[in-house]
């Protein structure tokens, strides 16, 4: 795969003039991902020690908060955007919290250089809450909506 130099540059400027952590085109076969160095950022999960686990939640309660987190699954943005509920403006949205959905259902947009890409649910469930706004920008990994 062979790109022009000056169009990489191009996409590059595109990239920290507009605070994107990663850009990516696509054009047939053919792809090119610009993505600012030291963007990328794992999720890092941290605990506590079980000591003042236990000493701070009754195991009651800690039995519920495990239950309710092994309920809710998150939607995530698989790339930077603007979110989008509905096909089109004016349409009904895709999904509203109580919906309830299956695996691979469209629950919503997220718009990425022009490209509108179509978000399905992982999971099957109800959805539980939204958390961003119709034509609000998204991050890579940003949660946008809970599935029960």
């Amino acid at each position: 795969m062979k790109y022009d130099l000056n169009y990489i540059e191009k996409i590059a400027k595109i990239v920290k003039d507009n605070q994107l952590t990663e850009i990516t085109l696509e054009d047939g076969e053919k792809a090119i991902t610009v993505r600012k160095e030291g963007s990328y950022c794992a999720p890092v999960v941290q605990s506590a020690p079980a000591s003042s686990v236990v000493s701070t939640i009754s195991s009651k309660e800690e039995k519920q908060v495990s239950a309710e987190t092994a309920a809710r699954n998150a939607i995530t943005s698989p790339m930077v955007g603007a979110f989008y509920a509905a096909p089109a403006p004016g349409a009904k949205p895709f999904v509203k919290v109580g919906d309830v959905v299956s695996t691979g259902q469209v629950v919503c947009i997220v718009e990425a250089m022009k490209l509108m890409n179509e978000i399905e649910s992982e999971v099957s469930g109800r959805i539980t809450e939204i958390c961003v706004e119709d034509g609000q920008s998204v991050e890579y990994g940003q949660v946008l909506m809970y599935v029960e």
